[in-house]
């Protein structure tokens, strides 16, 4: 009997021909069956997807139908995979179902969908072109490749804008080291928020400064102090005989004539070129960004953070005749992000506890 032929070997007798025959016919039946029972299950909802997938599947392993129809249990069973969110299955299937039927239009969709979800672009387009000579008409092959054409503009847009931040994020950098300006951790992101210094088109920096009045800890932010402006500039603005007292200044000690600026020495530690670059840019379109190119030119560190010894705090004066871009570049001065500086008052009763060093904000 056929039934106990070895593996591969050919029917010898008529007998076996017969037999052979009836197991073909009947392996045939019974994949048309379960491929008719997984049709079912699939109209029954997600409740019985699975069920569905068990059919086909039992359908395939028959072996017993043509390249055609078993294109079709694979590109229903990837139809399937496709409802239950198994895209990665989905792709599969549909793409033994196109090997066996390259011209199953249905296959080809499922193939372009599955790819299209997976963020596959490149072969989503292919299989939706491929479809599309198949059957040019075909509106469901159509909108998928206006909507495959729309996500690859979007991600274009994004590769060229997340490349213009890291760019502009370089730059920065560059200008820091240019500089020899060393950037440490934001300590006071609370009053600056995600803001940053800019690189302007001449080549100059423009920084958010933070302006501390720590005798009440209280704070003033100019956003757009150029590296090139003096510090007297400023604070003859923020000072003016026009201008109103400090809220808080009862005593009217804040005057111009009083004005005494510091930087604290010894807050941070410099942070190293990737760290830096991070920092710059985070909150940007390129936060999540994990590999950056060019990382040798990265990888190397503006300073070492770790031998440095950075320790206790105290207090430098500034001349403010001076200007941002000298200050800032003081060997022992470390941006914490962007720059802070501290404003008393000799009138001030505080003065003298701040100037003897005993006065900490932390």
């Amino acid at each position: 009997m056929a039934l106990w032929m070895e593996p591969n070997s050919e029917p010898k007798t008529e007998s076996e021909m017969f037999d052979l025959d009836a197991i073909n016919a009947l392996k045939e039946s019974t994949a048309i069956e379960l491929k008719e029972k997984g049709n079912e299950y699939v109209k029954m909802g997600k409740k019985h997807y699975p069920e569905a997938i068990d059919c086909y599947t039992r359908a395939i392993n028959q072996q017993a139908l043509s390249d055609a129809e078993q294109s079709i249990l694979y590109s229903n069973r990837s139809l399937t995979n496709l409802l239950l969110g198994n895209n990665r299955r989905a792709l599969q299937d549909a793409e033994e179902a196109i090997k066996l039927s390259p011209t199953n239009i249905k296959a080809l969709y499922r193939a372009a969908k599955a790819s299209f979800s997976l963020g596959l672009l490149v072969a989503a387009k292919s299989y939706c072109e491929k479809g599309l000579e198949e059957s040019s008409s075909n509106e469901d092959l159509k909108k998928l490749a206006k909507q495959i054409d729309i996500r690859k503009s979007e991600l274009e847009r994004h590769e060229a804008e997340v490349s213009k931040v890291v760019s502009d994020a370089k730059g920065l950098i560059s200008a820091f080291e240019d500089r020899k300006l060393k950037i440490g951790k934001a300590i006071y992101r609370e009053l600056t928020g995600l803001k940053r210094p800019m690189l302007d088109k001449n080549n100059i920096l423009h920084w958010p400064v933070v302006i501390l009045y720590p005798e009440v800890m209280s704070s003033d932010f100019i956003q757009d102090f150029c590296e090139a402006d003096t510090f007297s500039a400023h604070l003859d603005m923020m000072f003016s005989e026009d201008s109103q007292p400090l809220p808080w200044d009862e005593g009217n000690a804040y005057t111009r004539d009083a004005l005494e600026l510091y930087y604290e020495v010894g807050s941070v530690a410099p942070l190293s070129k990737e760290e830096l670059l991070r920092y710059l840019l985070d909150g940007t379109s390129a936060s999540n960004l994990e590999n950056f190119e060019e990382e040798g030119d990265i990888d190397a560190s503006l300073e070492s953070t770790s031998s440095l010894g950075y320790c206790g705090s105290n207090w430098m004066k500034v001349d403010e005749r001076r200007s941002l871009h000298d200050v800032l570049k003081e060997p022992n001065l470390v941006i914490p992000g962007n720059p802070v500086f501290f404003l008393v008052s000799r009138k001030s009763s505080f003065y003298n506890t701040f100037k003897s060093g005993t006065w900490s904000f932390k």
